[in-house]
């Protein structure tokens, strides 16, 4: 009986010290967790200015500013608040820094602050298009994508304004890097609205040198707003130019990723009329005629709903009206997919609705010969269409 315990308490004995414990683990409460991360054109702030005149001065350049977004607000020491009304109280305190280095800007940074910064938690990344202009996306990511507290799921944006203005808002309770990161729920209503790129995406883009887009944050009085998408060349990886709601909308109707949304636009006595999406599919074919000339054919089909109609005079269950109505829908989505690629072929010579990637699947043998220019072969490639809506019911509404 003795020995069959003492063999049982040897036993949990060797059990206990065998096992994997957090030696490395720190406490939550001795941290600064960071949500946010903006990068911006480098700027020195009044507050780096008026600490440089007082001695607080490194080696540098003062090429890139860098704001972290820190929550909760206890975690940190510092009380330098942005956003919101003079008396608020927010929960998150914004911190920044200039120089050439993100990873030595987070270090001078715990001079300011009485916790050290920690990326587990980091949600998305905002970018100005000043800063992509001058830097590429590659020199950017470089140290996130290094970095192992930050994880490859943290969302990428841009932002035409100051990137660290979208780190501001007006509503106390709310954090902005949060709040942005929940706006992408909304692309099952809108495809204005895109999936997102998050930064293991984003490493597979720049490594291919492919084009691509990433959705565009715009900041106003604390609001904020998906507005569009910026383009970065594959060939450069620098922002070349912006595309409107509308086009990344078109861009879903080419791929096929659109789960909701509206199209608007306007019947023969100038009144409108809405086209409430229920589902879209798409179909690129590829072509490949003599001498390798290469073509595309897009057939896109649509079914949904006449949600909206304020022409009265018009009886929209009328068989005649119905076709009208989704002829005058067709019209439009067809006039917003030809201004796209004219953006795409002509303006900016991109290819960012991946047409390069049918290609690839369809024809490898012809894509191994025009890979290394695609961007400029495709601008010259001709690309049709075929659009077709179907109205399928006309909502609930009352005789």
């Amino acid at each position: 009986m003795c020995r069959r315990s003492f063999l049982s308490l040897l036993l949990a004995f060797i059990l206990l010290v065998t096992q994997v414990g957090c030696w490395s683990s720190k406490e939550v409460e001795e941290l600064s967790i960071y949500t946010g991360l903006a990068l911006d054109k480098g700027e020195l702030s009044p507050l780096e200015q008026e600490l440089e005149k007082k001695g607080s001065r490194y080696f540098k350049k003062n090429t890139i500013t860098t704001s972290v977004q820190i929550v909760p607000k206890k975690s940190s020491g510092s009380t330098n608040q942005q956003g919101g009304d003079g008396g608020q109280e927010l929960n998150y305190v914004n911190i920044a820094g200039t120089g050439d280095s993100i990873l030595e800007i987070f270090r001078q940074l715990s001079l300011r602050l009485d916790r050290p910064v920690i990326g587990h938690h980091l949600k998305v990344i905002v970018v100005s298009t000043e800063l992509a202009k001058l830097q590429t996306m590659q020199q950017l990511m470089d140290f996130v994508l290094r970095d192992n507290d930050i994880r490859p799921s943290c969302m990428v944006f841009l932002s035409k304004d100051r990137a660290a203005n979208t780190l501001v808002t007006k509503y106390t309770g709310e954090i902005p890097s949060i709040h942005i990161l929940n706006m992408l729920r909304n692309h099952f209503r809108t495809s204005k609205v895109m999936r997102g790129v998050n930064l293991s995406e984003l490493d597979g883009l720049m490594h291919s040198k492919k084009s691509y887009i990433l959705q565009n944050i715009t900041e106003s009085k604390g609001e904020l707003e998906f507005s569009g998408a910026g383009i970065i060349k594959g060939e450069t990886g620098h922002w070349i130019g912006a595309l409107g709601q509308q086009d990344v909308e078109s861009i879903g109707w080419i791929t096929g990723d659109v789960e909701g949304g509206a199209v608007k636009t306007y019947d023969k006595r100038n009144e409108a009329i809405t086209y409430e999406i229920k589902s879209v599919k798409s179909k690129i074919t590829t072509k490949v005629g003599k001498d390798d000339d290469i073509s595309f054919h897009v057939k896109i089909e649509s079914k949904g709903r006449l949600i909206e109609n304020w022409d009265e005079k018009v009886d929209p269950t009328e068989t005649r009206n119905m076709k009208e109505a989704e002829q005058e829908f067709e019209k439009q989505v067809t006039r917003r997919i030809k201004s796209l690629m004219h953006k795409l072929q002509s303006e900016y010579k991109v290819d960012v609705a991946g047409f390069g990637d049918h290609l690839k699947i369809d024809k490898p043998q012809v894509w191994k010969k025009v890979k290394d220019d695609w961007d400029y072969k495709f601008s010259k490639i001709p690309v049709t269409f075929d659009i077709k809506l179907t109205i399928t019911d006309l909502g609930s509404s009352a005789e």
